[in-house]
């Protein structure tokens, strides 16, 4: 997830003009006043503030039809490759990796393939967006989404910001949904074609007030309107940090811009509501900056975001853009909550 993806931070009003000193009773109400809300503060963060306390489903990995623990090790195994910053070897790795896990499963995986310039030294950087197809005969479609390259630093890390990155949540957790929801594609009862979509170059960025986001999400976009293909997506889905083990799932602000984005936002949320996922939260989150913008506004594809932006140590800080967006601070139980809602969701496709 780029550094784009940024909270915008609230308003702070300025303080009123000073009075006059006012009369001691005042003083008194003045007081009680505070108190009041004070103790209003008090019990309102213990019932409601969920970025605190976390919501938790009581349900366990026994209770859920989708194998957490087997796409946790996929992250694994991808986060074991390293660095994948787009162009590099590592990349090139994780694509044959990804390419032959899915080939296996039976799915028509299609390279498309892009050269855009390096920010640092304006040379040709070969990426390639995978486009993995389950029944592509059918013309009416959905997408499952993810970008799957690795920032080139943690430019966020409060000690090593030039250290090894190796984005178990921010670019892994993804990827290993889909790797494991494609265990499941054979047999899934779904009445439309779905593709799952790995974004390449959704961060390639050295240097955040100048490098552009989001290079396969947009290449993808303009393609879909310059050479249009034989179908239509009707709905997008796009998952980014979705393994965090305090895991907590709000509406993200930009999902929520159209009435159709809004239509696919209440029927996840629901099927969340139904199944017992209480960590899909029922009020807003962050407004995220993500791949899911260029399907919205350029591809005209309604695309959500499925985002926990919020991805805590238990001090408060985060883990996000640091070395320590590492598998061990994610979870299987999480992988597969979110798994199965979207399990839900594709066999709800008629």
């Amino acid at each position: 997830m780029s550094a784009a993806k940024v909270r915008f931070s609230p308003t702070i009003k300025s303080r009123a003009p000073q009075r006059a000193t006012p009369f001691p009773w005042t003083y008194v109400a003045i007081a009680g006043l505070c108190l009041v809300a004070v103790i209003a503060l008090v019990l309102n963060n213990n019932s409601t503030d969920a970025w605190q306390r976390p919501a938790t489903s009581k349900l366990k990995q026994a209770n859920i039809p989708f194998n957490g623990d087997r796409a946790y090790q996929y992250l694994k195994d991808i986060c074991a490759i390293g660095s994948r910053v787009s162009g590099t070897e590592g990349m090139v790795r994780q694509q044959a990796m990804l390419t032959s896990h899915f080939e296996k499963l039976g799915a028509r995986v299609v390279r498309q393939e892009f050269q855009p310039r390096h920010p640092q030294t304006g040379q040709p950087v070969p990426m390639a967006n995978l486009i993995i197809q389950w029944h592509p005969d059918r013309k009416e479609r959905v997408l499952l989404c993810a970008h799957y390259d690795t920032r080139p630093f943690p430019d966020q890390d409060p000690i090593d910001r030039r250290g090894l990155f190796v984005g178990a949540n921010d670019g892994a957790s993804g990827a290993a949904l889909l790797c494991e929801l494609g265990n499941m594609m054979s047999e899934l009862k779904t009445g439309v074609g779905v593709d799952f979509i790995l974004f390449d170059g959704e961060e390639l960025v050295y240097d955040g007030n100048r490098d552009p986001y989001f290079l396969g999400s947009e290449h993808f976009a303009h393609e879909y309107i310059a050479n249009p293909p034989g179908h239509r997506y009707r709905a997008g889905v796009l998952l980014d940090m979705v393994g965090d083990a305090q895991l907590q799932l709000p509406w993200e602000v930009n999902s929520m811009r159209t009435r159709e984005q809004k239509q696919i936002v209440n029927d996840i949320w629901g099927i969340a509501r139904d199944l017992g996922v209480r960590e899909f939260l029922t009020r807003s989150g962050p407004e995220v900056r993500d791949d899911h913008l260029a399907l919205n506004d350029i591809a005209k594809i309604p695309t959500i975001d499925i985002i926990d932006f919020e991805y805590p140590t238990p001090r408060g800080v985060s883990y996000w853009h640091t070395t320590q967006d590492v598998p061990e601070k994610c979870s299987p139980l999480s992988l597969a909550k979110v798994g199965w809602v979207l399990k839900t969701w594709l066999e709800r496709q008629k």
